[in-house]
């Protein structure tokens, strides 16, 4: 029965001592227990534990959200940041925490013990003491120091001698002198050019007859019995493209002197016998009185299409109307407005020579 008791104790004593081992140890020390009132010292603590325990000083949960933890009725406080290291042995797992301790109530304190919370128990650290000795007081025999000089700042600038005011809205003379050069540049464009905005492309001589061949096609002339003014709008439109084109002056010449242009030209030489199909077709219409056949009207247009695409230059022209001019090679847009309005206007029928 004796030797059943023991075997029992002994048991019972190795329990004890392996969760003995398994709370966490605290100690605190301060790296000084006299300090001046207002300055700073460091709380050492220092806990050790199994690796797989978790615990928290909830104290510390406090000084990180107000940014310090009041003890001994808030004469004295923890600050916060504070720096923990971790440091993991075979069997164990120590955690250190520096603590900044800081009083400006002079006296003698016995700081409380820490609690350390793991899981549902809880733990204490040992008591510390500080000592916070007051700040000398100020006799009037003692000197008091003047006003130091304003120190010259560690890495000037140049920056440093201009006003406060500038340097926070200099933005704003960014923008106003952004403003100042646009509204010189649009001024000098406007001076320049008698507009802002750039001036949009003309259409070009092939563009202009295409467009114009295109709606007619659309409007369907021959088709209602209007021959007449079918054929007129067609040669108008060549007319046009060859004065724009090539320089031709088409608008006042006959028939015979257009076909006389269109030869002495090494672009149009050898596609004549469409312009002349187109002409000798308009003029039977126009003082002959003929009604043509529908084939006729279909082939003049495709005739006048054919000349247009074929006569048409690779890259397009981009010269202004004022060279072609002087080239010989084409008029400007104006020059064929006026000259289309003025043959549209007068309806004036030229004799019938070719």
């Amino acid at each position: 029965m004796s030797s059943l008791k023991y075997i029992f104790i002994t048991i019972l004593a190795c329990l004890l001592s392996g969760v003995a081992s398994a709370s966490p140890v605290i100690k605190a020390k301060l790296d000084s227990a006299t300090v001046v009132m207002g300055s700073i010292t460091t709380l050492h603590l220092t806990v050790e534990q199994d690796p797989g325990v978790k615990g928290h000083f909830p104290l510390f949960k406090i000084a990180y959200e107000k940014g310090y933890a009041g003890l001994c009725g808030d004469s004295v406080e923890l600050r916060a940041p504070m720096k923990i290291d971790t440091i993991k042995n075979n069997n164990s797992l120590t955690i250190k925490y520096d603590v900044p301790v800081q009083s400006f109530d002079s006296g003698f304190y016995k700081l409380p013990e820490l609690e350390f919370v793991a899981g549902v128990d809880t733990f204490r650290s040992n008591n510390v003491v500080l000592k916070v000795l007051p700040v000398a007081n100020v006799t009037a025999e003692t000197p008091i120091a003047d006003y130091a000089n304003v120190a010259d700042p560690e890495n000037p600038s140049i920056f440093d001698s201009l006003p406060d005011w500038l340097i926070n809205y200099w933005w704003i003379f960014v923008i106003v002198i952004g403003i100042v050069i646009a509204s010189i540049w649009l001024w000098k464009r406007y001076r320049d050019t008698g507009r802002i905005l750039p001036k949009k492309p003309e259409p070009t001589p092939y563009e202009v007859a295409i467009a114009g061949l295109r709606g007619l096609k659309e409007k369907k002339l021959w088709e209602n019995g209007m021959e007449k003014e079918y054929f007129t709008e067609l040669t108008d439109i060549l007319r046009i493209y060859l004065y724009r084109r090539f320089g031709i002056n088409a608008m006042e010449m006959t028939s015979r002197q257009i076909l006389a242009a269109l030869s002495s030209n090494k672009e149009t030489k050898d596609k004549k016998p469409m312009i002349r199909q187109i002409l000798d077709m308009a003029d039977f219409v126009k003082f002959a009185k003929v009604r043509p056949l529908p084939a006729d009207n279909i082939k003049s247009l495709e005739n006048a299409m054919t000349f247009v695409e074929q006569t048409n230059p690779l890259p397009p022209e981009e010269k202004t109307g004022e060279d072609d001019a002087k080239n010989g090679n084409g008029a400007s847009d104006k020059d064929a407005e006026a000259i289309q309005s003025a043959v549209k206007g007068n309806k004036a029928e030229k004799g019938g020579e070719k």
